[in-house]
C-alpha cells in the first residue's frame, strides 16, 4: 500500500491525542476506520508506530522519530498548496523578458513597479534585439518582450505602450554637435552606420524612410554593432561615421564625453515602443506583469524621453 498524505494525518491525529476515539471525532470519521488505517500504515513501514495497553495508546520510539517526519510532510504539503494558489493569483512565479537596444529604463520601470506589486514574482530579464524577439517568444525561451515597431504574427500579441524619438548620434567635435535639432536634409554626405535590418526592422525602415522622403544620397557604412555598445560608440568617436538612433542618451556611456546626441527634427523621426507576449498566454505572474506595464508606460500621444518616462508616469 504506497503511502498517502491522508495517512499522515490520521497517524498525526492519534499521536497528538494518544486516543483513537478523541482522534477519529477530531478527523470527522468513525474510530474504527481510522484503526484500519493506522494498521495498514504500520504494515506498510514495517515497524510499529503505538504500543496498545488497554484502553491507552503510547508512541513507540519509531512513533515519535516518525511524528517529527509526518508533521514536516504536513506543513511541506501545506506550504506546496498555498504556493500554487499564490501561483493561481500571480503572486509567485517567474517571468522571462527581453528588451531591445536602448529599452533597458522602460524595462527597469516596469520590473520596479511590478516588484512592489508582486514581490515574491521573479523577473529574468535578457537583451535581445528587437528583430529575434518574435522566435524567442515563439519558442517560449521570453514571455514577455519590449521592442522597437509592433510584432506582426499571428501567435503573438502586440500593443503599443508609447512612441520614443529619434536621434543623431555625433562626434563633439563635428560640426553637427553645434546644433540644437537636426534635419535629414542636414546629414546629406555623411556616412551612415547601419546595421542588419534583421535586427531592428521598425528601426530600420525608419531610417530609409526618412532619408527617402528627404530625396538625399545615402553613404552607408554597413556595420555589426550599433552606438549602444562599446565597439559601435568607438566607430562613432572615431570618425567612421553618424548613426540614427532611438531615445536621448543612446551611446554607450563609456563615450559619453564624446559623443553627443542631437534631436532629429522631422514629422516621423519617432518610432512605436511595444510590448508582446504569446496570445495563448495564461500565466497570471506574466500576465500581471503586463498590466504593469500597460499602466506605467503606455500613452497615448507623444514622444517621451525615456529619462523622465517613470516620473512621469506616476504622477
Amino acid at each position: 500500500m504506497p503511502l498517502e498524505l491522508h495517512h499522515f494525518r490520521y497517524f498525526v491525529a492519534v499521536a497528538e491525542d494518544l486516543n483513537f476515539t478523541k482522534a477519529a471525532r477530531r478527523l470527522g470519521m468513525a474510530q474504527p476506520p481510522l484503526s484500519r488505517q493506522i494498521q495498514a500504515l504500520e504494515a506498510e513501514i514495517g515497524v510499529p508506530l503505538f504500543e496498545r495497553r488497554s484502553s491507552r495508546v503510547f508512541l513507540t520510539d519509531a512513533g515519535r522519530r516518525f511524528l517529527d517526519a509526518a508533521r514536516i510532510v504536513l506543513r511541506e504539503s501545506a506550504a506546496a498548496v498555498d504556493i500554487a494558489r499564490q501561483g493561481q493569483d500571480g503572486a509567485t512565479g517567474t517571468v522571462r523578458v527581453a528588451f531591445g537596444k536602448g529599452l533597458g529604463d522602460v524595462v527597469s520601470a516596469v520590473m520596479n513597479q511590478n516588484i512592489r506589486l508582486y514581490p515574491n514574482v521573479e523577473i529574468d530579464v535578457r537583451d535581445i534585439f528587437s528583430g529575434f524577439q518574435i522566435e524567442a517568444l515563439r519558442t517560449r525561451k521570453v514571455d514577455v518582450g519590449f521592442a522597437h515597431g509592433q510584432t506582426a504574427s499571428l501567435d503573438l500579441i502586440s500593443e503599443k505602450l508609447f512612441k520614443e524619438g529619434l536621434t543623431v548620434v555625433v562626434p563633439r567635435s563635428s560640426r553637427l554637435a553645434k546644433r540644437s535639432r537636426l534635419r535629414i536634409r542636414d546629414l546629406s554626405g555623411q556616412n551612415l552606420l547601419v546595421i542588419d535590418r534583421a535586427l531592428s526592422p521598425a528601426v530600420h525602415d525608419r531610417i530609409f524612410e526618412l532619408y527617402r522622403s528627404a530625396r538625399i544620397n545615402l553613404n552607408l557604412v554597413p556595420t555589426e554593432t550599433t552606438c549602444y555598445d562599446e565597439a559601435g560608440a568607438l566607430m562613432i568617436a572615431s570618425g567612421r561615421g553618424i548613426t540614427i538612433a532611438v531615445g536621448s542618451s543612446p551611446a554607450h556611456p563609456a563615450f559619453g564625453g564624446r559623443l553627443l546626441a542631437v534631436p532629429l527634427r522631422e514629422t516621423s523621426a519617432s518610432i512605436d515602443v511595444s510590448i508582446a507576449w504569446r496570445r495563448d498566454e495564461s500565466s497570471p505572474a506574466v500576465l500581471n506583469f503586463i498590466e504593469s506595464a500597460r499602466k506605467l508606460l503606455r500613452q497615448t500621444s507623444g514622444v517621451q524621453d525615456l529619462r523622465s518616462f517613470p516620473r512621469r508616469a506616476r504622477a
